[in-house]
């Protein structure tokens, strides 16, 4: 599955010191319900966004929870008149669940099938629905010049991030990263030819955690609205989608302060019918050793945390693409990530830097009600 495109640009290695779409059991690898359109992080990486508490106007709107993804998912939902809500969320829980165990990382389940014949360099044979995630996953991999990577689960695994529960102890030596980074994983290395996934490079292990709980926010959206609702939010872990609208009003959600203290948050944005927010940050899910924090979203390019940027923010009309960008705008530089944001067709981004200064695309500041006074705001315009 050779795009082609911009080759991803390998940096040289820093010093730690210096820095300071789905499968029912018992399928085939692959085999999975039916998604139209677009696709819909086995995610560690806890909530940046809270959806908002309501301001009126209760009586209508039912919140429901499941438990999935290592964290909790809510389903607030308008009352839609003689639809079963029960029953639709009961549908909403089982595929959530589907997905988790079918493409998790590291525990036992389709995508480890898929890893286990990459790493031995055999065939396998995978349904459309899988080749659609793994082709566009691919596609966003070429757009975003290797910032967004899920080929690198070896490299994930060496920092201690395939564990439910934080890392401890040192950073992994220096000269295993570099020899990782050196085998150079990459989605062009996959070849999909009939349905069936051949890979020229075993080093090639596949995480989609920084895109799989877009397409489950997506996929929850289109059940909810295919039973009839028509108003709706799902908020899974703070990363969220909407469809229609909360009565009078949008749907609003928040956009939480990186160090989270107190419920600060920095601001709130109206979220419109078919969008989703999605927040990558490296404070909530991290490697501390000796008073030093290590993130976990890593640039693919030289296998060390990103750790410049506390937090970044955007809003797209397609789920998995969304959470996809704010890892590959997180991974990014200071100075590309604006250039990275338009080949990735996002305009709306709020990024917070390590040093808490906070930078706004113009499409995001003219939507942002900020809270208090967080600093003087950069506002960029994309290229």
């Amino acid at each position: 599955m050779d795009h082609g495109g911009e080759t991803p640009t390998r940096r040289q290695p820093r010093s730690l010191d210096a820095s300071r779409r789905l499968a029912p059991s018992g399928a085939r690898p692959g085999e999975s319900i039916p998604l139209t359109g677009k696709p819909l992080r086995i995610l560690a990486l806890l909530p940046l966004l809270a959806l908002l508490a309501a301001c009126g106007g209760e009586t209508d709107i039912r919140r429901h929870r499941i438990a999935v993804f290592g964290t909790e998912t809510t389903l607030t939902i308008r009352s839609s008149g003689t639809v079963d809500t029960a029953a639709v969320v009961t549908r909403v829980d089982r595929e959530l669940q589907r997905l988790h165990r079918d493409w998790h990382a590291w525990e036992p389940g389709m995508l480890g099938e898929i890893n286990r014949a990459i790493a031995a360099g055999n065939p396998i044979a995978l349904s459309p629905q899988a080749v659609r995630v793994i082709e566009e996953a691919a596609q966003l991999e070429r757009r975003s010049g290797g910032r967004f990577n899920p080929a690198i689960g070896r490299l994930l695994a060496l920092w201690g991030f395939h564990a439910s529960s934080l890392p401890e102890g040192p950073p992994p030596p220096s000269d295993e990263i570099e020899r990782l980074v050196a085998l150079s994983p990459s989605m062009s290395d996959l070849d999909i030819r009939d349905g069936t996934l051949t890979s020229r490079n075993p080093a090639v292990q596949l995480d989609f955690g920084a895109y799989l709980k877009g397409l489950a926010v997506e996929r929850a959206l289109q059940i909810l609205a295919e039973a009839g609702i028509e108003h709706a939010i799902v908020n899974a872990g703070g990363d969220l989608g909407a469809i229609g609208r909360r009565g009078h009003r949008p749907w609003r959600a928040a956009v939480a302060h990186p160090d989270g203290e107190g419920g600060r948050y920095l601001g709130t944005v109206e979220v419109n019918p078919g969008e989703f927010v999605f927040t990558s940050g490296n404070y909530r899910r991290y490697r501390q050793h000796e008073g030093v924090r290590h993130g976990h979203i890593l640039d693919p390019r030289d296998g060390y945390p990103a750790d410049h940027v506390s937090s970044v923010t955007v809003i797209h009309g397609d789920g998995g693409e969304a959470d996809a960008a704010a890892t590959a705008l997180a991974v990014a530089g200071t100075e590309e990530w604006p250039v990275v944001a338009a080949g990735l067709g996002v305009d709306a981004v709020l990024r917070v830097e390590a040093d808490g200064s906070i930078t706004a695309t113009t499409a995001m500041a003219s939507r942002v009600t900020w809270q208090g006074r967080p600093g003087k705001i950069r506002v960029v315009s994309l290229p």
